[in-house]
């Protein structure tokens, strides 16, 4: 599967964490950036993230800042994209059954790796369970 990545100055750590556990687990990573710690402006990651899946160029997308907050609000203005902001495994799983979501969002700051790792491993194994939610999804 390829996956698209991208973070800010804040998640750039956690960014390349992921990365490699998304390769050791056999997918390709697109990474948009930031390459650095240095500061900068997330909303140009989550662009260039959501620009990739909304191509079809990626399955997914995952974007990490500081608390994952910015990057949803980014990464929603996009009318192709779904982005759920994820704190732990529930919601990674509800958010990909019932509203299809195309982009993961997460904390860095706020946010154990470990459990990001999960997060997204959730995230990427769960199907969109279709039926009475596909109406509401079309709504957006």
């Amino acid at each position: 599967m390829i996956i698209s990545i991208g973070s800010d100055h804040g998640g750039y750590t956690v960014k390349k964490a992921i990365s490699e556990w998304l390769v050791e687990a056999g997918h390709t990573v697109r990474d948009f950036g930031t390459d650095s710690e240095e500061s900068c402006d997330y909303p140009d990651f989550a662009k260039l993230v959501c620009d990739s899946v909304e191509q079809k160029d990626s399955k997914y997308g995952i974007l990490i800042c500081g608390t994952g907050i910015g990057m949803s609000m980014a990464a929603n203005r996009n009318p192709a994209i779904r982005a759920g902001l994820c704190k732990d495994t529930e919601t990674a799983m509800l958010t990909r059954l019932h509203n299809d979501a195309n982009v993961l969002c997460l904390g860095a700051r706020v946010t154990d790796l470990n459990w990001m790792i999960n997060i997204v491993h959730t995230f990427l194994e769960t199907k969109f369970e279709g039926g009475r939610h596909e109406k509401r999804i079309k709504k957006f």
